[in-house]
């Protein structure tokens, strides 16, 4: 009689396991990954399905691969980066300055500073006070302009300025003329008196914003004090709007 028929062949190993997040990966780099973690669990049978592969492109002989790979984000970490708590800037601490820069003078940063003191000056220069503290500046001499801007306690005493004498966002500002200035503007100052000297009762005091001005005026070898206005009554005369002081009612 024939032989037997020989048994049938074994059947062919199992294919590779699915490849899980495959479908929801966010970008080729974590396929990728995924995938060769799946051919890894084949154990013996993931050799054949590889093609040879040439010195150049293998890891361990060529560095920059070696590079590349280290750069590769795990699939399993999350690279969201998270909002940065701003920080906040370290307190910066100005050194003072009292010099001539041009035809400015520049005085800034001064505190607890009494005996600040400016005599050479000429008409053509301007003084610009910026930030001072609880000090005191006075200038000889006859200058273009003076402003006082960001102070507080701060007092101004000089000669003679031919334009004009500016405070802004100041507070507790005392000024005091020695000589002649045509026009003192207040603005946005919470705080101000103004000493006038007899040669400058002409003065025009031009303010806005501010609060607490005071303007004292020499007499009998003393000062009288007046305050500013702060409150106004606006109304309508026909034609026009017509504006007048108003005492603050008590």
């Amino acid at each position: 009689p024939p032989p037997p028929p020989p048994p049938p062949p074994p059947p062919p190993p199992p294919g590779p396991p699915p490849v899980f997040g495959t479908e929801n990966a966010k970008d080729d780099t974590t396929a990728t990954r995924s995938a060769l973690f799946a051919q890894l669990n084949q154990g013996e049978t993931i050799t054949k399905g590889l093609r040879h592969v040439s010195d150049d492109q293998k890891t361990y002989k060529n560095p920059s691969l070696r590079a590349q790979g280290s750069s590769v984000r795990s699939p399993t970490r999350s690279h969201t980066s998270s909002p940065s708590t701003p920080k906040t800037p370290p307190q910066q601490s100005h050194c003072p300055v009292l010099e001539l820069e041009g035809k400015k003078w520049r005085v800034e940063y001064q505190e607890d500073k009494n005996d600040l003191l400016i005599t050479d000056t000429e008409l053509k220069q301007v003084a610009y006070i910026f930030k001072c503290d609880k000090s005191t500046l006075q200038m000889k001499g006859k200058i273009n302009s003076i402003t006082i801007d960001n102070c507080k306690k701060f007092g101004l005493v000089f000669d003679n300025v031919v334009g004009i004498v500016e405070v802004i966002n100041s507070k507790d500002i005392q000024i005091q003329v020695l000589g002649k200035v045509p026009t003192i503007s207040i603005n946005k100052t919470e705080g101000c008196h103004i000493y006038l000297s007899e040669e400058s009762l002409d003065c025009e005091i031009v303010s806005a914003k501010s609060s607490e001005m005071n303007i004292l005026i020499p007499q009998d070898g003393d000062y009288k004090e007046f305050p500013v206005p702060e409150q106004f009554k606006t109304s309508w005369d026909g034609s026009k709007l017509v504006t007048d002081p108003t005492e603050i009612m008590g």
